[in-house]
């Protein structure tokens, strides 16, 4: 189904105003053949480590046209998470701030059927289906190509609005749209701050590709065995997840907080101590990460990564 520019802005402000999604935009469905040699070159490096599902269902990555029969269409979605709010401790061990609230993948995926549903209704019959992390899909190349933003040195999506502090999602369908969008351009420059601030040497000297095996997020979520001592030395107190590269980015001043109930944190984690921390039982693990993402750490290697952490931030 082909749609106009009155019938596309509809479409955006429905998501926007009415389902809380920070931007949406359309690129055509096709072989990335660019993005598909990138990629090629990054797994043939091993740079993902033992992220072996990476190198998996790889026509299916390059080309959602073979993920979602007769796709004609990507709509990349982003969905706010920044806040402002920090751990009252300064000593205790940080959590990623994307992980502070309730996971995010159930509640865009909800968003995503809404946004498709009232497509159906207000627009036209429409066939496709949303994706949150749920496939192999390019999602950052895609909103690149829909001009959401650009990818930056560290390897995330920056939006020149909002800066980077907000997931991505897909809407694969039938949709045509009647015009070009352009790309976004990188708007990264001669900035090198993500590249010197990374304590593993995590991202390449010249930057734009990652070296997952050094990255923090991945050594405290990903890694199934124990962590290499040397990394376990340089993660700067953080147990789950990284957001160094984030935080020293130029572009993180435009972020706005997001306006989320299910994303906000709970006062218990926000007052932990370091000796809170030390002494967590797998009960509060439970209870404390119920439905957050953290869960997927699980309980020991959380309580791993903690001392690794603490050790990290040196002892008092």
């Amino acid at each position: 189904m082909k749609i106009n520019a009155q019938q596309w802005r509809q479409i955006q402000t429905y998501a926007v105003e009415q389902l809380g999604f920070l931007d949406l935009s359309i690129a055509k469905a096709e072989l990335m053949e660019p993005e598909a040699k990138r990629l090629e070159a990054w797994l043939s490096q091993g740079r993902q480590a033992q992220m072996s599902y990476m190198e998996n269902h790889f026509d299916l990555r390059v080309d959602p046209r073979k993920l979602v029969d007769g796709a004609k269409s990507v709509i990349s979605l982003s969905y706010n998470y920044y806040n402002d709010q920090a751990e009252q401790a300064a000593d205790a061990p940080k959590i990623s701030m994307y992980a502070y609230g309730k996971d995010y993948h159930k509640l865009i995926r909800k968003k995503l059927q809404l946004l498709l549903e009232w497509i159906r209704e207000e627009v036209g019959e429409v066939h496709g289906r949303g994706f949150v992390d749920s496939a192999p899909i390019m999602e950052r190349d895609w909103a690149r190509r829909a001009g959401l933003g650009w990818v930056g040195k560290h390897t995330l999506m920056i939006s020149k609005r909002q800066g980077s502090y907000f997931f991505l999602a897909e809407l694969i369908s039938d949709l045509e749209y009647e015009d070009e969008v352009a790309e976004a351009t990188d708007h990264c420059g001669s900035c090198t701050r993500c590249i010197d601030a990374c304590p593993t040497d995590a991202i390449t000297p010249a930057g734009y590709m990652l070296d997952a095996a050094k990255c923090i997020s991945y050594l405290t979520i990903e890694l199934k065995e124990n962590m290499p001592e040397e990394h376990q030395e340089q993660l700067e107190g953080w147990m789950f997840g990284c957001d160094i590269c984030q935080q020293v980015c130029p572009w993180n001043r435009f972020s706005t907080n997001h306006v989320e109930p299910k994303f906000m944190p709970a006062a218990e984690l926000m007052q932990k101590t370091k000796q809170d921390w030390q002494v967590l039982e797998e009960p509060d693990f439970e209870s404390l990460f119920a439905g957050s993402a953290v869960r997927r750490a699980g309980y020991q290697k959380l309580k791993d990564n903690i001392r690794a952490a603490i050790g990290s931030e040196g002892e008092d």
